[in-house]
């Protein structure tokens, strides 16, 4: 069975796209620590982070890079923080999420309710820092 992940990137489901390339996608995850939660995810479907093949993981990391700038670049945060747990969905993704303290990225407490139209101006506002 298909992840929600491999959903939107096959288009199934809608989801705030800030960038893609051939092989990982980058969206708004829709119950954020902060505005301007980013996950980013390889399009090839892998549970496990340590078990995607080597270019595959370095390539994640460098276009989780591009996409940290981006969000640097136009969301308010002393730095973009980096998380991956892996727990949530089985297919591997990296939390990108704006900080302005450690608590920014404590993923216990409550998330953020945003609505549709305040996600795809955070979306908007990200596309602009590429």
């Amino acid at each position: 069975m298909s992840s929600i992940f491999t959903k939107i990137i096959n288009r199934e489901i809608p989801a705030h796209i800030v960038a893609e390339d051939a092989n990982y996608i980058a969206f708004l995850d829709i119950m954020p620590l902060c505005k301007g939660h980013v996950l980013v995810v390889p399009k090839k479907e892998v549970d496990y982070i340590f078990d995607l093949d080597d270019e595959t993981l370095a390539g994640l990391h460098v276009f989780s890079k591009k996409v940290a700038k981006a969000i640097d670049k136009t969301i308010p945060c002393t730095r973009v923080g980096v998380a991956i747990i892996g727990l949530e969905v089985p297919h591997v993704h990296v939390h990108l999420v704006p900080l302005r303290t450690m608590d920014d990225i404590n993923f216990t407490r409550a998330k953020l309710k945003l609505s549709q139209e305040e996600l795809k101006a955070i979306a908007e506002q990200i596309k602009k820092g590429f």
